[in-house]
């Protein structure tokens, strides 16, 4: 197949995670019918309160991020829309009944996914402090199996690299990944008047088989409520 190339290079043997990864995303691809639905998100009074909540917990050393906001919004959102915490399994649907987030985490090697338990629960405090820890033991290659094997929905955001919006691969067995794209300013009409908001683009990617486009459409409703209105976060 590569023996017609002209142009010098190397070949790389793939390591087992480089042939774990071709080898779901492949099967994702092939086997799961993937729909996409994108909302855009006014981040501006999650932002105040992250800005707030910060200010109340630098004395304890912890500094939540957008994200560790956005996984406890994914994971309340999939509670409320129980129809979207699901997975396709033949001829069974399986219904679980809290939200384990696997969060995609880059490293050296490829791409892991360590994941919040229960993220429906857990005080952003107790995401943020978890997540950093997962991460660094992450990618340090110390995570254990039952760290990074099962979740029931996935987070991937890559607004870090300036990216606007992405349709990303759901991994399987779950139905649904969240894809979260750069928090920009952007003109925004508000009460019929044009302003400057802070606006990111959420997309998911539901699995069709499990997920009917009216349920995939209220878990995004959900979630961007959940960002724009993020009292609900805290209460």
């Amino acid at each position: 197949q590569l023996g017609d190339i002209q142009a010098p290079h190397e070949v790389v043997k793939l390591s087992n995670m480089r042939k774990i990864i071709a080898r779901r995303l492949s099967e994702a691809k092939q086997t799961i019918p993937h729909i996409y639905l994108t909302v855009d998100v006014q981040l501006d009074a999650l932002l105040k309160l992250r800005t707030e909540l910060n200010s109340s917990l630098a004395s304890r050393g912890i500094k939540l991020s957008v994200n560790d906001m956005l996984i406890k919004a994914l994971g309340l959102a999939l509670v409320q829309v129980p129809k979207c915490n699901v997975s396709f399994a033949g001829d069974q649907l399986i219904m679980y009944q809290r939200a384990d987030i696997s969060v995609a985490v880059s490293i050296p090697n490829g791409l892991i996914t360590p994941i919040i338990t229960g993220a429906d629960g857990k005080a952003i405090s107790s995401i943020s402090t978890e997540m950093g820890a997962l991460a660094a033991r992450a990618k340090d290659g110390k995570l254990q199996p039952h760290e990074y094997q099962g979740g029931t929905a996935s987070l991937s955001n890559m607004g870090m690299y300036g990216i606007k919006q992405f349709d990303a691969v759901i991994n399987p067995p779950q139905s649904m990944i969240m894809a979260i794209g750069a928090g920009e300013k952007r003109p925004f009409v508000v009460n019929d008047s044009l302003q400057i908001a802070t606006i990111m683009s959420a997309t998911g990617s539901f699995d069709h088989r499990a997920i009917d486009g009216a349920d995939a459409a209220q878990l995004m409703q959900a979630f961007r409520d959940l960002c724009e209105k993020p009292l609900g976060l805290v209460a």
